[in-house]
């Protein structure tokens, strides 16, 4: 191989080049002289002789091809060369080559760092034992689509379902670990004794939970996560058979999952206990907390699945009416639920990225084709020299090569950058939820993704200026190769391209003016408070310590009374959940009036009595609760708008009687005040009925502390935080921000915010090769009618009039182009309807905006060309043809 490889090497080389060539050049001369002087010698003048001895010798440059394609390894040798060529020719004009590598750099650079996260989250299989089996089986009600089981609803659908092999149930849960200050939160699950064998995961250190080991007298048991292994216990194998104390209990540490193990749903939980149904919410088939996921039979499809679930939720509606009624089932791919919300954002960039790539390597083309136009006499001199048509194309395919290799490389690199730049964009708690997003990077198919970009863009690249050279319009080129050709085909086509590209910055323009108004019109929607200098922190109180009411109601009054007397505090209160976040719901009804068992199902919050002075909600009617309402007085309850408006419409509300279905049993709940809607559920979304009763009356041991603040409140949260300890070392904080965060983090913020960002970014830079297209297209049409225009100045035309020849083509395609892309951009519109909000897919104002942009865009990049010709010297114009 050695020997092999410098023979190669040495016949590749530029010095063994050229000896080859300085010797076949002897051989040639040595032949024509001796045919030249035989033809002397028959009396033929030495003209003469010279000429007739290179008729009969032949076409010198078609023999020395000959040559080299019987010599050695000719492919060798021609790739070479070839590429030696591509690079001096690129060279000689350094700005198109430049123009072209940028081009197509930063298409390949967009497109393969969107496909990364594409694949990360799409097409990469999920780390469980064939994931295409796998399948979320939940609760259907109308105002959840994937909802919530109950525990015994839970155990009677693992009973008589026939389509799964397996069913279990999870539940994502939070646990106060301690700490060397105290104790910390983790982020943990609650699961069922056969959870990972369901999902198929076995751990890699020690065993997985044992059937039974979930029951209520049953040891409690906990497997951590590789992370928490690592973290926490330093990687010791030791590890197994050691306690944790998880808020407040005991735990043996068995197992140790797997380091590419992850489940979304409950985000980067670092403890999975085994699920003991010992509180009050287990034992309650009204009470939904649990999720499951099924492993389908062979054979069973998810539609056959749902409508076996169906018929399980119906025959439960059947024989527990008041518990279940109106209470549907929903069973999905797995994969579609844990990326339902970022499917389509993923699939929009990856259309917007491949757009840019599109109008990239139309405009490249189109600056090649302009190449060839330039060059049609130079190859039409080559061909007459013996040059045959093979050696013609492979050097245009090498050309494409090296423009390919030069901004594929640069392409790569900036995605590699982009990629890194748009992980750190994801907000942190957002990034918790998508643990499919880590190692995002050049694995095996961005790979392949990226080769096919590369070899598909030197195909396009190559076959372009081939199509422009037929054999049999040589001879044509070098007749016309000098003259002012107008190029009516080349420019027809340049022109398509153009319009094409065009239309496609315009269905870009459009998406990102649509979903930037839709991420403004998010952050602006009025959700029934103030969020300026609003910070709020998640506070847990060990169930141990507090384990009643009023031991709890004390510590809640400690930590109001501790966090008010901090500098900078204006007003604090709590509340069982934060604004915005949605969830946690009951039964009500009224009583007094006819009920038969439905789920009149509103949102359930417990607040203290300073919580709604300290949002500045706005109270409609009625009063606020009061320090005196609790556990000793009669319950009492406020309620929002939009409850008063659906269960007593036209009527004054206060003063009515609620209470908890489907029993009616007194005390009674008296409303004592309505207040402005407060956007309790995720923006984007309707707000729902609320009721909130006195925190005092009804407390809990996990709630939120909220805090007006007169100044910085993220500034002050960490203060906050340490006099909470302070109280009580075993008292955990965590999730500390302030509203506005909140806000501008949520979920449907990001997602419209990154979609506005990415594809206004793809549309400014689809803007920008539009227009250099456009200015392509019309400055390669005023070189072609150099003569068509010294005619008309020569005949007496105007300035004026050459500049309105030149800005009306260009107009023709501008307008050709926002048409057509108008229409276009109404229908892929509709394709994002799901992440626009507040704003309709045919908004006119963004279309008229866009069009506009576009309009002016159009001129000014034909104006240059429109002076340029304007100038030309009608004299100095007919004496160059």
């Amino acid at each position: 191989m050695r020997p092999l490889r410098r023979f190669l090497k040495r016949l590749a080389s530029p010095v063994s080049a050229r000896r080859n060539e300085e010797r076949l050049k002897e051989e040639i001369e040595e032949h024509l002289a001796l045919q030249t002087a035989e033809n002397i010698r028959a009396g033929m003048g030495p003209a003469e002789a010279r000429r007739q001895a290179m008729l009969k010798f032949g076409a010198v440059e078609a023999i020395k091809e000959d040559y080299r394609d019987r010599r050695g390894l000719p492919l060798v040798e021609n790739l070479v060369r070839d590429i030696r060529f591509a690079i001096r020719q690129l060279a000689k004009n350094p700005a198109f080559a430049f123009t072209a590598i940028l081009m197509l750099a930063l298409g390949m650079a967009a497109s393969v760092a969107i496909f990364a996260f594409v694949d990360a989250a799409l097409i990469r299989p999920l780390p469980f034992r064939d994931p295409a089996r796998l399948v979320g089986v939940y609760e259907n009600i109308p105002l959840c689509l994937y909802c919530n089981l109950s525990y015994p609803d839970y155990l009677d659908w693992k009973r008589l379902n026939t389509v799964f092999t397996s069913l279990d149930a999870y539940e994502f849960n939070g646990f106060a670990v301690g700490a060397a200050d105290g104790v910390e939160q983790a982020a943990g699950a609650n699961v069922t004794a056969g959870f990972f064998r369901t999902l198929g995961v076995a751990p890699v250190l020690g065993r997985d939970f044992q059937p039974g080991e979930d029951q209520p007298a049953a040891p409690r048991t906990v497997m951590l996560s590789y992370a928490a292994w690592k973290q926490r216990y330093g990687g010791g194998r030791d590890v197994l058979g050691k306690t944790v104390t998880l808020n407040g209990e005991a735990n043996l540490i068995i197992g140790v999952l797997p380091e590419d193990f992850y489940f979304p749903p409950v985000g980067s939980s670092e403890f999975f206990t085994a699920l003991h149904a010992t509180t009050g919410c287990y034992q309650r088939r009204g009470c939904h907390s649990l999720f499951g996921v099924a492993r389908l039979k062979a054979g069973v499809s998810v539609d056959a699945a749902f409508a076996n679930a169906k018929m399980i939720a119906h025959q439960l509606e059947q024989q527990y009416p008041d518990s279940n009624r109106g209470q549907g089932a929903n069973v999905a791919a797995l994969t579609e639920v844990i990326l339902g919300d970022i499917r389509p954002i993923l699939l929009l960039l990856l259309g917007g990225a491949g757009l840019l790539l599109a109008i990239a390597g139309l405009n490249i083309a189109n600056l090649l084709l302009v190449r060839v136009e330039s060059r049609k006499r130079e190859i039409a001199v080559r061909t007459a020299l013996g040059g045959s048509a093979g050696r013609l194309f492979s050097q245009f395919v090498a050309e494409g090569a090296v423009l390919v290799a030069a901004g594929g490389a640069l392409g790569v690199i900036a995605a590699g950058w982009l990629m890194r730049l748009l992980i750190g964009l994801v907000p942190q708690n957002l990034l918790l939820g998508m643990p499919y997003l880590r190692g995002i990077g050049f694995h095996p198919r961005v790979v392949l993704f990226a080769a096919a970009i590369a070899i598909l863009s030197a195909a396009l690249f190559s076959l372009a200026p081939i199509s422009r050279i037929s054999m049999s319009r040589m001879r044509e080129g070098l007749v016309a190769g000098s003259r002012g050709n107008s190029g009516t085909t080349w420019r027809q086509f340049g022109a398509r391209l153009v319009v094409l590209e065009m239309a496609a910055a315009v269905v870009l323009l459009v998406g990102a003016g649509l979903l930037g108004q839709s991420l403004y019109r998010l952050l602006h929607a009025n959700v029934g408070f103030q969020p300026e200098r609003l910070a709020a922190l998640r506070v847990s109180i060990p169930r141990g310590s507090y384990s009643t009411n009023p031991k709890t109601v004390a510590i809640e009054h400690r930590i109001l009374t501790a966090a008010a007397v901090l500098p900078g505090v204006k007003s604090v209160a709590v509340t069982s959940m934060l604004p915005l976040i949605g969830g946690n719901t009951m039964w009500i009804r009224v009583p007094g009036r006819p009920y038969h068992g439905e789920h009149n199902e509103v949102s359930y919050r417990e607040v203290s009595a300073g919580y709604f002075a300290t949002l500045r909600a706005r109270l409609a009617r009625g009063r606020y609760f009061t320090e005196s309402d609790d556990a000793s007085k009669p319950p009492v309850v406020i309620i929002n708008r939009a409850f008063a408006e659906k269960y007593f419409p036209g009527e004054d509300a206060v003063g009515k009687q609620l209470s908890y279905a489907p029993t009616l049993n007194p005390p009674f709940m008296e409303v004592i005040g309505v207040v402005d809607d407060l956007k309790e559920s995720p923006v984007d979304q309707e707000s729902r009925p609320t009721m909130y009763v006195a925190f005092d009356q009804d407390p809990t041991s996990s709630f939120s502390l909220v805090v007006r603040t007169s100044a910085d409140g993220q500034a002050l949260l960490p203060a906050i935080a340490a006099a909470i300890r302070q109280l009580d070392p075993g008292i955990s904080t965590f999730d500390m921000r302030t509203m506005e965060q909140r806000i501008n983090d949520a979920p449907s913020a990001y997602l419209r915010r990154a979609s506005a960002w990415l594809v206004g970014g793809f549309a400014g830079l689809a803007l920008l090769l539009s227009v250099a297209g456009l200015y392509g297209v019309v400055a390669y049409s005023v070189s072609q009618r150099t003569r068509e225009i010294g005619v008309r100045m020569a005949l007496g035309a105007e300035r004026v009039t050459v500049y309105r020849l030149i800005l009306s083509e260009a107009a023709r395609l501008t307008v050709a182009g926002v048409l057509i892309g108008l229409a276009c951009s109404v229908a892929a519109a509709n394709l994002i309807r799901g992440l626009l909000f507040g704003v309709d897919p045919w908004d006119w104002r963004t279309l008229l905006v866009v069009a506009v942009v576009l309009g002016i865009s159009g001129p000014l990049a034909s104006y240059l060309p429109a002076r340029r010709a304007a100038s030309i010297n009608p004299v100095d114009a007919l004496r160059a043809e």
